[in-house]
């Protein structure tokens, strides 16, 4: 007689619930070391393991772990300002979690946060592996922002804030900086980063004693933010646009949401400004028809480079 033995497939629990969205890595870990995680009704610890079936408490959510992992989505999201990145505010102030779509057995894991006074594209993720991914300092991915500025400023400081400033957290600077156009005291740059440091571009202009009226993220890595796309509305990137994104900072998916459904947004045109932003959607679905017969934006002025 032939004795076959079977061994049941284990994970590093912080591992399999950040694949599930319900945080980083790090988060998990460290609510794991304040005992906030249970596994079959258990303190959890760090190192321990789960299989499929276990049942695990996080932070008074409920789950059932499944080492098979789930398809991996990204969602855009058009915050306005007046919002907050957080999903609970101590002043009660409106939070952009209260407007993305919902989402079974995982959460939504934001990609980079923008301040209350800022708008623009956010990225969301129900694989909190990836998030990590985007978010570490080493991925080097591109933010891009257009800035409108009150106050003059020199082509000499231009190319000061390119070379590098020195702020109270160390020294920082934009990879590009293109004119965008504007009159009087007011006008537009689009500027890129590629961190995501509390207030950066702010700060950077005010080293420059130039005040930010109008701060709105248009660019996170491969995305752009979709021209019809109105705020306080999310829409969800296609399979190969999750691809891209997962490329841009040499992430392996594991596998790939389906879209079932995709959800259309009003035809408000974003950049109605004058000055404002206005290139267009790098998402090639049939949701941007309408787009594929306008006309480019225009930015006018001269890109100032290094």
């Amino acid at each position: 007689m032939i004795y076959t033995e079977y061994f049941m497939a284990e994970e590093r629990v912080q591992k399999v619930l950040a694949r599930m969205g319900f945080g980083s890595r790090r988060e998990i870990e460290a609510w794991i070391e304040q005992g906030r995680v249970k596994i079959n009704r258990g303190t959890a610890k760090l190192g321990d393991k789960v299989v499929d079936g276990d049942r695990v408490e996080l932070n008074n959510r409920r789950a059932i772990i499944s080492l098979e992992p789930a398809g991996t989505r990204v969602i855009a999201y058009n915050k306005p300002e007046g919002e907050v990145c957080s999903r609970k505010d101590e002043k009660n102030r409106a939070s952009v979690y209260k407007n993305l779509p919902k989402i079974s057995n995982g959460r939504w894991v934001g990609i980079g946060r923008l301040d209350i006074n800022t708008s623009g594209l956010l990225l969301f993720t129900n694989d909190g592996e990836l998030a990590n991914h985007m978010m570490h300092p080493s991925s080097g991915i591109e933010r891009e922002y257009a800035t409108r500025v009150h106050g003059e400023i020199s082509d000499q400081q231009l190319a000061l804030l390119q070379a590098g400033v020195e702020l109270d957290d160390g020294p920082a600077h934009f990879e590009t900086i293109e004119d965008a156009g504007g009159e009087g005291s007011n006008h537009w740059y689009h500027v890129v980063l590629k961190e995501g440091r509390n207030r950066e571009v702010r700060r950077l202009w005010e080293s420059q004693q130039v005040q930010v009226s109008r701060l709105i993220r248009v660019r996170y890595g491969p995305v752009r933010l979709p021209r019809n796309l109105r705020q306080r509305k999310a829409i969800e990137l296609l399979p190969d646009e999750v691809t891209k994104l997962a490329s841009a900072v040499n992430y392996k998916l594991s596998r790939v949401g389906m879209v079932r459904k995709p959800a259309r947004s009003g035809a408000s045109r974003f950049g109605a400004v004058a000055g404002a932003p206005r290139g267009r959607s790098q998402f090639t679905d049939n949701r941007q028809a309408a787009a594929k017969k306008a006309q480019p934006g225009r930015r006018t002025g001269k890109k100032h480079k290094k």
